[in-house]
């Protein structure tokens, strides 16, 4: 059991803007204070430097949380893909080292190396378990095919693929094959990279290593028409006394029982604006004004670049 909102630490390693140690540490320390319990990482964000901080702060304030970091990238060049048993097993031994831990409670391959069975992948996995060095094992950007696949090895504890309103794929059979099989089904993104907030991100503004500059969803002219329909939803939200996102959250949270969005920031502030969402209770009405004002498919542009998209599961 976690909390029902987690904290995704990708902001940590600078991927959307310069951030520093004392930072990040202060908004780990506001995300324990509202409750979050469950922290979300990489070996790959800041090649560890997201690990590093969180380990730092572990080893600092001693809370009790429940740690998720990933393996199966690797970043070259070229940016290529690795789920062998000896490449997950040296990873994961050196995110345990930048984290202080002994083992994570689970362990995700990041995203899947096409020409190795995933069932080879999972028997490696299955032994990491066995060894006490993860609790559980999760898939990321996977599809519904390749789930039930690995779960015939060995049950999967997660699922972790980009979810909100303007990101919806899972809705097409993941989200029901993690509720069919008894798997959570963690949202990463579920606040659209910063657009489903009261304070949306203008790419002018940007910093130049931020990720979000290659996403075609923030390039114009699909911004601006993006921006202009997040504006409806935002209107909505602050007619019912929310925070816009607190309501993409509460949207998220409200999809089913095994759904745990994984917001990110690397600002304590920002955790302020979405740490209500758990309270939230949407109304037959609420969804359908959801739904009217941000139908299935309204985003503008792909939400990675043909770059990027290289090694998710397309499969609808």
């Amino acid at each position: 059991m976690v909390s029902a909102i987690g904290l995704g630490c990708m902001s940590f390693a600078g991927f959307f803007g310069a951030t520093d140690e004392a930072e990040s540490l202060a908004c780990l320390d506001a995300a324990h204070d509202r409750g979050v319990d469950f922290l979300d990482t990489s070996n790959i964000y800041g090649m560890g430097r997201s690990e590093t901080v969180i380990g730092t702060w572990l080893a600092t304030r001693h809370h009790p949380v429940t740690l998720a970091t990933k393996a199966g990238i690797v970043a070259g060049p070229p940016r290529r893909f690795d789920n062998s048993d000896a490449h997950l097993r040296a990873e994961l031994e050196a995110s345990l080292k930048r984290l202080r831990r002994d083992h994570v409670e689970l362990f995700y391959i990041h995203r899947r190396e096409q020409a190795r069975p995933i069932e080879e992948v999972v028997g490696s996995l299955s032994r990491l378990i066995e060894e006490g060095k993860i609790g559980g094992y999760g898939l990321s950007e996977v599809s519904p095919a390749t789930l039930r696949r690995a779960c015939v090895v060995h049950p999967a504890r997660a699922v972790q693929n980009e979810y909100s309103l303007w990101s919806r794929q899972p809705d097409l059979g993941l989200i029901r094959a993690c509720a069919e099989l008894g798997v959570a089904f963690i949202a990463f993104s579920p606040l659209a990279r910063g657009m489903l907030s009261d304070s949306p991100p203008d790419p002018a503004r940007m910093a130049e290593q931020d990720f979000r500059r290659t996403i075609p969803r923030f390039q114009e002219p699909n911004h601006s028409a993006n921006r202009g329909a997040i504006a409806g939803f935002a209107g909505f939200a602050r007619s019912r006394g929310w925070t816009t996102a607190a309501a993409a959250l509460a949207w998220v949270l409200d999809r089913g029982p095994h759904l745990i969005p994984i917001p990110g920031t690397r600002s304590a502030a920002h955790l302020a604006d979405w740490a209500g969402a758990g309270q939230i209770r949407l109304t037959d009405a609420d969804r359908a004004e959801i739904d009217r004002l941000l139908p299935p498919g309204f985003a503008h542009g792909d939400r990675y670049s043909d770059a990027h998209i290289v090694g998710v599961e397309r499969y609808c």
